[in-house]
């Protein structure tokens, strides 16, 4: 495909998501870097993406938004790449990906926030409580090599970079299958170009 791919980013958000999986696509793409509460919200920006959040991609004329999806759009219109799902992993793939965008984000994010849900309500959140979302992740990364088997698909990107992330930053426990898991993607030469320019970036951005 032909069309220009534009990646609206800040270098210190979630689009270090969306730049590892454009980084393991291969394609030449754009970068647009943008500042919180200043160009994300400006009238410009939010005509790409009215929620003013990044990361953006725009290939062409068609906008996708939202981490999963943009790591689910990429790997299906770059085939060549074979980090979409073959018939035999999509169970597994569509599971993780769609259990780190659900019960994961939520988990982590209550916690960050401070936030715990009361016990006899643990039922009406989706996500249920933190320990089980834990447990239930350390299963999915203990199983196999990667998480829809053993072969890295876009699957990995977006799970991976939840617990890289969150291991980080301490929303995600430091189980030593987590570290095992993140140590194992983490040697991708796509993953060492993407926090390279990022951290580039960051710099960029300081120095502006």
């Amino acid at each position: 495909m032909t069309e220009e791919l534009v990646f609206y980013t800040n270098p210190m958000s979630r689009g270090r998501i969306a730049r590892w999986m454009l980084e393991e696509i291969g394609q030449p793409y754009r970068t647009e870097l943008l500042t919180f509460g200043e160009t994300m919200k400006a009238p410009e920006y939010l005509a790409v993406n009215p929620m003013g959040k990044v990361p953006t991609i725009r290939h062409g004329d068609t906008i996708v938004t939202e981490c999963a999806a943009i790591c689910a759009y990429l790997a299906e219109t770059f085939p060549e790449k074979a980090l979409a799902p073959r018939l035999e992993e999509r169970a597994r793939y569509y599971r993780w990906m769609f259990f780190a965008a659900g019960p994961l984000e939520s988990a982590v994010t209550m916690k960050a926030l401070g936030f715990e849900i009361p016990k006899e309500r643990l039922r009406m959140a989706g996500c249920g409580s933190f320990g089980d979302v834990m447990n239930t992740l350390e299963k999915a990364v203990s199983a196999s090599t990667y998480i829809t088997g053993e072969r890295f698909t876009a699957a990995d990107v977006y799970v991976g970079s939840h617990i890289g992330w969150g291991i980080g930053f301490g929303g995600i426990e430091r189980r030593q299958a987590f570290l095992d898991y993140v140590g194992r993607i983490s040697q991708r030469e796509a993953y060492k170009r993407a926090n390279a320019l990022d951290d580039e970036a960051v710099k960029t951005m300081q120095a502006a």
